[in-house]
């Protein structure tokens, strides 16, 4: 257990990152059994004209797939930042981030309703509501643990202030997505596509986690400068009277 994630005023947080990253790897391998191989029947001709086809009409899948990969991998980013700034934990952090899981798992479900259900308005809502709880409860997440001092002390005003308008930003698409439903859910689809392509570009809470807050460097130990004796440009010469004292050996 490394030194960072260990203090003597709190629980550590490592159990905790330890399961939070085995329930997002579950989650996300999960989201591809809901891409069904499809079932032909026939002679091999008929089958091997069908199959093509049958293929392309599982486009549903696929996208609810890859967008829902891409969601669940945004929010395991975003709880994977906090915990950078995170150096302890309480009783009461840990069952938030129960609660933050049991949420997570439920998207491998919401995802397969809207890829078999891609046009119907209540497969949009339920995906849409999904995402959201989701969202409030990574808040939830960051607000406790900011508020209770279980952050680094070097954490700034700024850096709470940027990261909450990051985490409740997609919440607040997903909402305008469920009402966009009312009129047609291709829209809100559109919208469930937006969020995720607003956080895979690097934001400033990315430049503060690199610039404010790495790891200290490894100090190198300088070698000991050398001493450098000036020496004159050219030799003195002694006087020519010792010169021939020496040679006649006085």
């Amino acid at each position: 257990m490394s030194q960072e994630k260990h203090d003597s005023s709190g629980l550590s947080t490592a159990r905790i990152e330890t399961l939070v990253d085995g329930v997002f790897a579950i989650v996300m391998t999960l989201l591809i059994f809901n891409i069904k191989v499809p079932e032909l029947h026939g002679t091999d001709k008929d089958i091997a004209s069908q199959l093509g086809q049958a293929l392309l009409n599982l486009w549903p899948s696929y996208f609810s797939y890859v967008l829902s990969f891409l969601v669940v991998g945004i929010y395991w980013v975003g709880q994977h930042n906090q915990f950078h700034f995170i150096k302890r934990s309480d009783r009461w952090l840990i069952w938030i981030n129960i609660l933050f899981l049991m949420s997570v798992s439920v998207i491998p479900f919401s995802a397969a309703l809207l890829g078999t259900y891609f046009t119907q308005q209540l497969a949009t809502i339920i995906y849409g509501i999904n995402l959201i709880i989701t969202g409030l409860v990574l808040y939830l997440h960051w607000w406790y643990v900011v508020s209770r001092r279980l952050v680094d002390s070097k954490v700034t005003p700024e850096v709470v202030r940027t990261a909450t308008r990051r985490i409740l930003t997609p919440p607040a698409i997903y909402v305008v997505a469920i009402l966009a439903s009312f009129i047609n859910p291709w829209i809100s689809v559109a919208l469930y596509v937006a969020a995720p392509v607003l956080y895979i570009l690097p934001s400033r809470v990315d430049r503060h986690w690199h610039l404010g807050f790495r790891s200290p460097a490894v100090q190198v130990e300088k070698e000991p400068e050398l001493i450098h004796v000036s020496l004159p440009s050219q030799i003195i010469e002694p006087p020519k009277e010792v010169v021939a004292a020496e040679a006649k050996g006085e």
